[in-house]
């Protein structure tokens, strides 16, 4: 409904900003790091917006850039994470470091958020895990490295693993068939 908003700046603290836009000023919530990078109070500011609607409250939460805002709404598109608790999660790391972990499906950085357990951790990772991609997060998945990664995780191996693991298999193994033998045979060794 509000795709972005911009003004100067009347007031703001790590959890919120006032802005001014034709003598309305608009309370938009903010992320930790989204404050560090703002301009001073007075000076102009632009934020990519999300409304959200409950029963009795209209808010807006505001992002430096495109990114940021639909990462913030993948959080909260999962069950039980609501925009308060993803803009925790987005206190936490970067949002690179944060998909990076998602992709790795390691749940540590997820957990240092107050209210989110292993088990949330878990059920972020595997609602995102798959919405996550590209060669920066997930590394190349095409060809045969590729179709050996996604049939070491069918086995049960976590993405690191096998990412790991195929690094060690010499180039001269070329079939996916020979590369997933190989990698078997020395995640058994371990």
């Amino acid at each position: 409904m509000i795709g972005f908003i911009e003004g100067k700046i009347e007031s703001s603290n790590d959890k919120c900003i006032i802005i001014d836009v034709n003598s309305v000023g608009y309370r938009v919530y903010i992320s930790a790091a989204i404050f560090k990078k703002l301009p001073k109070i007075g000076e102009k500011v632009k934020l990519y917006t999300h409304l959200h609607v409950r029963e009795d409250i209209l808010d807006l939460y505001g992002f430096l850039d495109r990114k940021e805002l639909e990462f913030f709404e993948m959080l909260i598109s999962i069950s039980g994470i609501g925009p308060k608790g993803a803009l925790n999660i987005l206190n936490v790391a970067s949002i690179e470091t944060l998909k990076k972990a998602i992709a790795n499906e390691e749940s540590s950085i997820l957990t240092k958020v107050s209210g989110i357990g292993k088990k949330t951790a878990e059920k972020i990772i595997l609602e995102l895990k798959n919405k996550v991609t590209g060669g920066e997060f997930l590394g190349d998945r095409s060809g045969a490295d590729g179709e050996a990664i996604d049939a070491l995780i069918g086995l049960g191996y976590k993405l690191h693993e096998a990412r790991e693991v195929l690094k060690k298999i010499p180039d001269d193994f070329r079939d996916v068939g020979e590369k997933v033998r190989e990698a078997l045979k020395i995640l058994g060794k371990k």
